[in-house]
């Protein structure tokens, strides 16, 4: 256990990018690549920024693009520490674009980004605690143990070594599938 603690807040970034053409797809919105190596970018700088130590993305939890991001508009991500364990700490992180001229804000998504804190040789490193003080802490610091569980459980069970398929050819009845063993 580390004997130091940090307010979630000291890990806050706030990054603001304008989207140009140049990051745009086929479609001529914003690539979703793009939003997704900015968002990496802000979960770096934000674990780094709490835990003193580089770090490295271990996971990505789910991204769901909720709307769509033109060209022009400026883009904000709001990145700050919601978990840590030992040596990992989980990222929430919100991006929300503005169209320039009507000031409308638009949620665009929102994501956990597991990151781990590694010493210069590449060994995990003890992250500093985490002071809770308000429900939203409180709630986004149990969330993210439930997504561990619930990842934890699901890699169990469904692992070369455990997996039972007769279990499961039942379950796939109604789905766009057909099981062939």
């Amino acid at each position: 256990m580390s004997n130091i603690f940090k307010k979630p807040e000291e890990s806050e970034i706030i990054l603001t990018e304008l989207m140009l053409p140049s990051h745009s797809n086929f479609s001529g919105k914003i690539h979703g690549g793009y939003i997704l190596s900015l968002m990496d970018k802000a979960a770096f700088a934000s674990a780094s920024k709490f835990s003193g130590q580089y770090c490295v993305t271990a996971s990505v939890n789910r991204v769901d693009f909720l709307n769509a991001i033109e060209v022009g508009e400026l883009l904000t991500l709001h990145a700050q520490v919601n978990y840590v364990g030992r040596s990992s700490m989980v990222v929430g992180i919100r991006v929300e674009s503005q169209n320039i001229r009507t000031g409308i804000v638009k949620h665009c998504n929102s994501s956990y980004f597991s990151m781990v804190a590694k010493d210069e040789n590449g060994k995990g490193v003890q992250v500093p605690g985490l002071i809770i003080s308000n429900d939203t802490e409180l709630r986004r610091f149990l969330r993210s143990i439930k997504h561990i569980k619930m990842r934890n459980a699901r890699k169990i069970e469904f692992s070369a070594a455990n997996f039972e398929p007769e279990k499961y050819k039942e379950a796939l009845k109604g789905y766009n599938v057909k099981v062939e063993i």
